[in-house]
């Protein structure tokens, strides 16, 4: 798309719109046309000033690619992000140029929808301007300031203070595919009414009802909306969004993923216990090293597992397995049912670590696309739920995950695999433990994974700003002060004591939830016709969405200039001369990530030193042009690729974090998870090198002897 012809067309959609809305007319919209006339210079000026910003981004931002057939990096995100607002602002503009005269033209509708556009483009004009400076403060070719300490406060801070809920109103999901829109809107509208009920002592499923049928008043008045998602991402603590997302784990929602994603005749959990393992090292098979529990916090500890196969294959129905079923009840064995044939094992497995920020949900939200993987590739895989955060900070969930890697190494005969091949996979946080845990692998010595499949993957667990994170300004499913959180629990700095939510299977507690359901859906779907019968119960409610006249006038009485924004600390943001973004009237809380544990090579690969990196498998990354943490895969691939290591990445387009979860949702995002198979499937039928070929059998052998049961 050339920048040149958006920029030319906007300048001739707003020259229209001016001549039409300040031209004395009798046009019957009195104070609409005024807002229509004073909107359309807004924009005017944005865009005369933007225009040139981009120029600039264009000519360098190549330089930041991971190579010339990959593009992709928060420079290019952010010029695709600002060239799809304006195209909305066009095709609005152009819309009402065309049919003002109409006897069905909305006028106070298209002013709407047009001045929060307008408030949207503001804030993408300070984004350009802040990413001007990370271009110009950092070294050729480097996405993140880590040396620049002052430039991530700075970023920090504005995020807490500028206005955001013009990108979760009618703007909401502008950036992604079309078909995605109505799902952020649902999700959007599903956290803001459950935000309302949290902290009221009511049961997972009738606070879930609330989320879908109280939410008339959020349909309709979509600056209400965006207030109050704002409101939300900015104020309400961890335990909010651990409880938010584990709504995924409930037996509806999970129930429904099983119905419309591939069945699987196994699929049950396991429970490791804590017992040491030796393995043999991958220099001298015939010497052995020991792999000791999970101990880190409270000691030694079981470890949680799940295993998915689309066939029943040898091994899956032994008493040696079943024994370490935690389904209730047991799983039947495969020898009980004579109608099913039982497959041989398979020369591949998958070991996965799912998604989640390190603090919410498990393998069971990640069954949808688990499935799907065990029958495209005709493999058994092995997902990993471990400890989380801030309950289990690091290296709790490393600890596990590495555990339970190395006892699939001992006990692939148990999974239904001979584990000739062996991919970690993981989205998120689940990437970067796939990373880390080749990491530890090498530094003990034992094989290392054949592969590694990383889709978005984490890879620096800090604040330090990056072209992509301007992007968490705007995000609905991935907002800064949201990603900090999950940081910073991680890191082991938000250690409030947090009870786990309480999971009960009883009859007793399955009828109040079904009462309270049945409450839900009758007061739900009253107040939501309501809603519409008087649409003034819905916007009797204070709106935060400023307009810019009036934002304008308070941040002159607030800021000692119309150009500087001065934080609590005294820092300044300097602005070009008579710019600045739109504040919000709720400010955020954001903690910067300041624990020494945060860059820990083993939590922020990327920083890892190049003695920790060498050896790893081939690292298959897939991410998404339009993720916060795109920069993350970016730089991770580029260094991987510097050292010599063998590394692909794969960016996809117009889709959000955590697209592996939605592969159901929309076409993309299947063709997005297609993508994923297709590097695990690369993985796995990659050329051997010889000199691993020589040792297999002795290996093979090794572990057999270590491991007599087997």
């Amino acid at each position: 798309m050339d920048y040149r012809v958006v920029f030319a067309a906007l300048e001739k959609v707003c020259e229209d719109n001016i001549s039409i809305w300040c031209a004395d007319s009798d046009l019957p919209y009195g104070s609409v046309a005024k807002r229509l006339d004073t909107c359309m210079r807004q924009i005017q000026e944005h865009g005369r000033a933007l225009e040139p910003v981009v120029a600039s981004f264009t000519t360098v931002y190549h330089h930041y690619d991971f190579d010339a057939q990959t593009p992709g990096n928060g420079y290019r995100t952010l010029v695709k992000v600002l060239l799809s607002c304006l195209l909305h602002i066009i095709h609005k503009g152009r819309y009402i140029a065309s049919n003002y005269n109409s006897a069905f033209f909305r006028a106070d509708h298209n002013a709407s929808e047009l001045e929060a556009y307008c408030q949207a483009l503001c804030q993408l004009r300070a984004l350009h301007y802040l990413a001007q400076r990370l271009i110009n403060n950092n070294d050729y070719g480097e996405l993140y300031s880590k040396q620049d300490g002052e430039l991530s406060r700075q970023f920090v801070q504005e995020y807490s203070s500028m206005h955001k809920a013009c990108f979760y109103g009618r703007c909401l999901g502008f950036q992604f595919s079309p078909a995605l829109r109505p799902f952020l809107q649902t999700v959007v509208i599903s956290m803001i009414s459950y935000g309302e009920t949290y902290g009221k002592h009511q049961s997972g499923l009738g606070m879930a009802a609330l989320s879908l049928l109280t939410s008339g008043k959020y349909v309709i008045d979509p600056e209400l909306r965006g207030a109050e998602f704002e409101r939300i991402t900015q104020n309400l603590d961890l335990q909010f969004w651990k409880t938010f997302w584990n709504l995924t784990e409930s037996g509806l929602l999970t129930g429904f993923s099983r119905i419309v994603s591939n069945p699987v005749k196994v699929n049950f959990t396991l429970t490791l216990p804590p017992e040491t393992l030796r393995l043999p090292l991958a220099s001298d098979p015939s010497l052995s090293a020991t792999v000791s529990p999970p101990i880190a916090h409270w000691g030694p500890g079981p470890v949680h597992i799940r295993l998915i196969s689309y066939d029943i294959r040898e091994g899956q129905d032994s008493e040696e397995l079943l024994s370490l079923s935690r389904t209730d009840p047991p799983p039947i064995p495969a020898s009980q049912l004579p109608w099913v044939q039982k497959q041989p094992c398979s020369p591949w497995l998958i070991i996965h670590f799912h998604g989640g920020g390190f603090v919410s949900q498990t393998s069971r939200s990640h069954e949808n696309y688990l499935r799907n993987w065990s029958k495209e590739l005709g493999v058994p895989v092995l997902s990993v739920d471990y400890s989380l955060s801030p309950e289990a900070p690091f290296p709790r969930a490393l600890e596990e995950c590495f555990y339970a890697y190395c006892w699939a190494l001992n006990n692939c005969h148990l999974l239904g695999s001979t584990a000739e091949r062996v991919c970690l996979a993981g989205d998120s946080a689940g990437g970067n433990l796939c990373i880390t845990v080749s990491m530890k692998a090498m530094s003990c010595g034992i094989r290392v994974p054949d592969g590694i499949m990383a889709a978005y993957p984490a890879t620096l667990l800090t604040t330090d700003a990056s072209p992509s994170r301007l992007l968490t300004l705007i995000d609905p499913l991935l907002p800064l002060s949201v990603l900090t959180k999950c940081l910073n629990a991680y890191a082991g700095v938000e250690t409030q004591t947090i009870q786990p939510a309480l999971r009960s299977n009883s009859l007793s507690a399955l009828g109040r939830d079904t009462a309270m359901l049945l409450s839900d859906l009758t007061q739900g779907a009253s107040n939501w016709i309501q809603s519409f019968l008087d649409p003034s119960r819905s916007s009797g409610h204070t709106r935060s969405l400023p307009s810019p006249q009036r934002s304008s006038q308070s941040n002159e009485t607030q800021k000692p200039s119309a150009n500087t924004c001065t934080s609590s600390c005294g820092e300044r943001v300097d602005y070009p001369q008579g710019f600045e973004p739109l504040r919000s009237e709720c400010l955020a809380f954001v903690r910067q990530t300041s624990s020494p544990v945060t860059r820990n090579p083993f939590v922020s690969p990327l920083l890892a030193p190049s003695s920790l990196l060498r050896g790893l498998p081939p690292v298959c990354i897939v991410a998404s042009a339009l993720d916060a943490l795109l920069d993350d895969s970016v730089m991770f691939a580029k260094k991987l690729r510097d050292m010599g290591q063998p590394v692909s990445l794969t960016v996809v387009e117009d889709l959000p974090h955590g697209f592996l979860s939605l592969s159901q949702v929309t076409k993309e995002t299947e063709v997005a998870a297609e993508t994923c198979v297709a590097q695990i499937r690369q993985i796995f039928e990659q050329e051997r090198p010889m000199c691993f070929l020589r040792k297999r059998p002795k290996l093979e052998e090794t572990y057999q002897s270590l491991n007599p049961s087997g």
